[in-house]
């Protein structure tokens, strides 16, 4: 299928989404509309851009519950199918044998419904990036004039990220429209570009909404539920704030920590990939970015919010080490080999040199990456360490090591007994300061080096 924004392709100009909204199940986030509103139950269409931050765990886009056999509800299943059901009667159950595990994509899902129709696929259609679905594992479609758990009101509370039995939602959604009274294909909500054929998102304020549509852009951080459609359906959030607001977007896609990478029962990933802890008695092996460079300049900070026995941060080539089993085994540590460069929480430099500063919780790391001149820089605090200048090009003034040209980099975190926030340029932290790249892509604590930008598909497509 056409990916949405994928890690290695970018599309030309045209409407941009601006924010999303990053929703962590760890602390159980979702959006519920109180007033609970009853309308048009045997037509309407809902669309939706999502990036998944884990995988293998029933989670809900969207639903209408009173009680968790008593709902309709929009979700990926435990198996990554996406999932339509409507619990009471045959009000349908369709399951796509299609299965969504790129956790470095966005994609973009349309359900649209009329139970009117006399032929019964027509009931109920769904678009996965722009291209209707045909084939599933289950399908059984509403009978004809039924009315679906959807739009039920009274108690029927209609949710965003959950349902009435939970499975919350981890990662990302954007651009969440709601269309009352009419089945609408995917090309109202978005379109192929011309160029590279991804499927993007198109401006969808000039729709008719109906009277219990809605369209949440998440544009609002002081109000993530805000309703921009003019009807004035607003949504209380739980659990989120300001600082779920992201700028990872279904146009603009940032790199994220990669929990496929030598998972481990001992590491635990948060808010939308961003985030990672690991016991102390677990797995020493790396953690990576989903993106890599091999051209270009990028910069990336990393806070670090528990420092346990050991606690590394690098970046390195795959493979890092000849050897395989050293690799992909449990004695992996960041900087080891010639492959890789680490700094270890007690400033050890594990592939040789001076030690630089020791760091602890609380403290903001920062990685600049010059893949043009082949040079590295790290730093603490807003200072380089070793007096570098990451704007000294070819000189590499205090640059950490030579690096290999021609390999592809990626970000490396080592959390044995720790915890660490990740900055990609849409943190999940609180930023103090605020500082942009040179083209206003990014939020960061620091000044971002001249020249120097943040991992995202827009800058990759210019500079990587």
């Amino acid at each position: 299928m056409p990916l949405i924004i994928p890690a290695n392709s970018a599309v030309s100009g045209g409407f941009d989404v601006d924010n999303s909204c990053r929703f962590n199940d760890g602390s159980s986030d979702y959006l519920r509309w109180n007033d609970s509103p009853s309308g048009n139950r045997q037509k309407f269409t809902w669309s939706i851009w999502f990036k998944r931050g884990v995988l293998g765990t029933t989670q809900t886009l969207g639903a209408a519950s009173y009680s968790s056999g008593d709902e309709g509800y929009f979700e990926i299943n435990s198996s990554d199918q996406f999932e339509w059901d409507s619990t009471e009667g045959n009000n349908g159950n369709l399951i796509t044998n299609r299965r969504f595990r790129d956790i470095s994509a966005w994609s973009n899902v349309v359900v649209a419904v009329d139970t009117t129709q006399g032929t019964a696929a027509n009931r109920m259609k769904v678009y996965v990036n722009g291209v209707q679905e045909t084939s599933f594992a289950t399908e059984t479609y509403p009978d004809q004039n039924s009315s679906l758990y959807w739009n039920v009101g009274g108690t029927y509370y209609p949710y965003i990220g959950r349902r009435a039995g939970g499975n919350y939602f981890d990662g990302y959604m954007a651009e969440i429209v709601q269309i009352n009274n009419a089945q609408l294909a995917a090309d109202s909500f978005g379109e192929f570009d011309e160029d590279s054929g991804i499927w993007k998102p198109i401006d969808v304020s000039g729709l008719t909404f109906g009277d219990t549509g809605y369209y949440l852009n998440f544009q609002d951080s002081s109000a993530l539920g805000n309703d921009v459609s003019g009807e004035n359906h607003d949504w209380t959030s739980y659990n989120l704030t300001a600082v779920d607001q992201s700028t990872d977007t279904c146009t603009n896609n940032f790199a994220t920590l990669n929990p496929l990478n030598y998972s481990s029962s001992s590491k635990t990933y948060a808010f939308g990939n961003t985030a990672i802890t690991a016991s102390a008695s677990g797995s020493w092996n790396a953690t990576l970015s989903n993106f890599a460079v091999s051209s270009g300049k990028w910069y990336t900070e990393y806070k670090i919010t528990a420092v346990g026995s050991f606690s590394a941060i690098g970046v390195g080539y795959q493979p890092f080490n000849t050897n395989a089993s050293a690799y992909l085994g449990s004695t992996f540590l960041v900087g080891e080999d010639t492959g890789s460069f680490g700094w270890r929480n007690n400033g050890a430099r594990p592939q040789g040199g001076s030690n630089l500063s020791s760091w602890g919780t609380n403290d903001i790391l920062m990685i600049a990456i010059d893949m043009d001149n082949q040079k590295l820089y790290f730093g603490k605090n807003g200072t380089w360490e070793t007096s570098g200048n990451p704007e000294s090009g070819a000189t590499g003034t205090g640059s950490i090591g030579n690096l290999t040209a021609g390999e592809d980099y990626l970000f490396v975190i080592c959390p044995r007994g720790g915890g660490t926030s990740v900055n990609f340029g849409s943190p999940s932290f609180a930023i103090s300061s605020g500082n942009a790249d040179g083209d206003g892509y990014g939020n960061f604590e620091y000044a971002v080096p001249s020249g120097y930008f943040s991992l995202n598909t827009k800058n990759l497509a210019e500079y990587g």
